[in-house]
């Protein structure tokens, strides 16, 4: 399967390492225009440079912004005043007892993992509907499905992000735009191994430490390892194509089989 993404725009968000600079990688490598965001320009720049070695010639367009603000959606609109593609990637999680989340750390975690990707399909949804062609995607995770005992705030957020993923896939029926959301796995990222030691003994090597996790903490999974971002991105980028202009209103999983049902 050849899947040819030139002539499109895509905006990442939060693209500047981890799981959304794989994705921002594989919509480049598929011809894709790719608008790589993150809070800070220097580390946007960086971002771009090492998606240039690995993509020889992408297009690539720096769109530093903090999209957890309105006045941060505002100045990201004045340099992309429409895209093609929309992936809500930013997120953050953190292992917290239940008992010992605040509002405040609630609020965050909202205002990051749900409001970011409400405010900007919001933003750009409309122009996609008046042009009969366009893709939403929300990376959520297994936690929207299975909340982890230790960071509820996080799973709680990402099964809102489901929510409105559905919600804003019905505003767009009967049109040529599709909107899902992506439900990823454990997946090896930097910050990951930040967690996966925050739960083991920090003085075992990656890969014991690695099994270990997954036998405590994540034993539903199938693939008994953590899933490689660029699994995560091949995934996206077909659900971004036209091969998967049929595939709407879904909560698509790329989760090495964690969650343990047969839909979604």
């Amino acid at each position: 399967m050849h899947i040819d993404l030139a002539g499109k725009t895509a905006l990442v968000t939060g693209s500047t390492q981890g799981i959304g600079a794989a994705i921002a990688t594989g919509l480049a490598r598929a011809g894709s225009r790719v608008a790589v965001n993150g809070r800070s320009p220097g580390s946007v720049s960086d971002a771009i440079e090492r998606i240039s070695r690995d993509v020889p010639g992408a297009e690539l367009l720096p769109a530093p912004a903090d999209v957890t603000t309105d006045s941060g959606v505002a100045e990201l609109v004045k340099t992309l005043p429409s895209v093609d593609i929309l992936v809500n990637n930013l997120g953050i999680f953190e292992a917290v007892p239940a008992l010992q989340i605040d509002d405040d750390e609630w609020r965050r975690f909202f205002e990051t993992n749900v409001l970011s990707a409400v405010r900007l399909i919001r933003t750009y949804l409309p122009g996609m509907i008046e042009r009969n062609a366009g893709r939403v995607l929300s990376i959520a995770s297994d936690s929207a499905v299975v909340i982890p005992e230790e960071m509820i705030h996080y799973g709680t957020s990402k099964t809102a992000l489901l929510g409105a993923s559905r919600g804003f896939a019905k505003a767009a029926a009967g049109t040529g735009v599709t909107v899902n959301s992506v439900i990823a796995g454990p997946t090896h990222t930097g910050g990951v191994e930040d967690f996966v030691y925050s739960l083991v003994d920090r003085d075992l090597p990656w890969d014991e430490a690695q099994r270990e996790f997954m036998r405590r903490h994540r034993p539903q999974s199938l693939i008994q390892r953590l899933i490689e971002p660029e699994e995560i991105a091949h995934l996206v980028v077909y659900l971004s194509s036209d091969f998967a202009s049929a595939t709407t209103g879904g909560a698509v999983r790329v989760d090495g089989g964690y969650v343990d049902s047969i839909l979604p």
